[in-house]
């Protein structure tokens, strides 16, 4: 892949949409489709103003992969609405989003806009191992922050992060992490592990907040550097900030495989060329008119053929 890439965080996408869209919009028979239709117009949005020559739009096969939570239990627990053995966990979604879900891949299926979830990982994942992978620049589409971490001027990848839809995004490069942050990109990761996420579960360094992380980060260099400095009596360090350190380190031993995205994920062999036309019209003219896409998926449709 070496023309500009497009990974869509596509769950990340369609929850904003649902949120974003009425449900007062539906399907003829009364279904709500807000998600569906939103998707569908936030995609022809970015198409229209990025113009990318690939597009990705990636799946959580496993939003809370066993891998993960063998290392930290707490991992997204609170968002579990059904446990399951062998299986991944039910997650709490809105009653008339998850009927959506199914619909949205679909459409996608027969526009022919490739579709990549691998089972046991996070559509994170999936992002880190395509942008790994990509020999040209790389936009990033989501609404979590945890992808910051990818963010590389030098390859030309950052993270378009909406602010109200996706009209208005925020182009994330090094020099807005650096500025929001005091972090880049690689250091992006290291900062979340220390100061924690509660949307995800992760506990982070009890009393080491974000401002604390990054000036640890620009004094030490990254975690290593920190808890090198943890057995360096001459190191710059507060005692009580040593003292929550060596508390902290059964979990700082295990946090960074969590938190950061993999980018070894085996995926699947995909075609992530932007398509002109429907891969299937046939299944697509069916589609429309069971769902009632209208001019949503018609604006798409007559964006892609530009």
């Amino acid at each position: 892949m070496t023309g500009r890439l497009m990974l869509l965080d596509t769950a990340s996408l369609y929850f904003r949409a649902y949120f974003g869209v009425p449900d007062s919009v539906k399907a003829p028979d009364g279904t709500p489709v807000n998600a569906v239709r939103g998707l569908l117009d936030f995609i022809d949005r970015l198409v229209k103003d990025h113009r990318p020559e690939q597009l990705v739009a990636c799946m959580d096969a496993d939003w809370r992969p066993q891998w993960r939570v063998d290392l930290i239990p707490t991992y997204k627990a609170h968002r579990v609405a059904e446990e399951h053995t062998g299986a991944p966990d039910k997650e709490e979604v809105p009653d008339t989003l998850s009927p959506q879900v199914p619909v949205i891949e679909d459409v996608l299926d027969a526009l022919g806009i490739a579709r990549v979830g691998v089972a046991g990982y996070e559509a994170d994942d999936v992002i880190g191992t395509f942008t790994a992978r990509a020999a040209g620049p790389v936009d990033i589409v989501t609404g979590d922050r945890d992808l910051y971490q990818l963010v590389d001027d030098a390859r030309g990848i950052r993270v378009l992060y909406p602010l109200k839809g996706v009209g208005t995004l925020q182009l994330t490069d090094e020099a807005v992490l650096r500025e929001k942050y005091g972090v880049d990109g690689r250091g992006y990761a290291d900062l979340a592990l220390l100061r924690g996420d509660p949307s995800d579960g992760l506990p982070g360094v009890a009393g080491i907040g974000e401002k604390t992380a990054a000036k640890l980060l620009a004094e030490f260099g990254d975690l290593a550097g920190i808890m090198a400095a943890v057995d360096d009596p001459k190191a710059k360090l507060t005692p009580s900030q040593r003292k929550r350190l060596i508390e902290a380190q059964p979990y700082i031993a295990v946090a960074p495989k969590v938190v950061r995205v993999a980018d070894d994920v085996p995926l699947p062999a995909v075609d992530p060329a932007l398509p002109h036309g429907p891969r299937d019209a046939e299944a697509l003219r069916k589609l429309a008119g069971r769902w009632g896409l209208g001019g949503s998926l018609q604006r798409l449709l007559t964006t892609l053929s530009a």
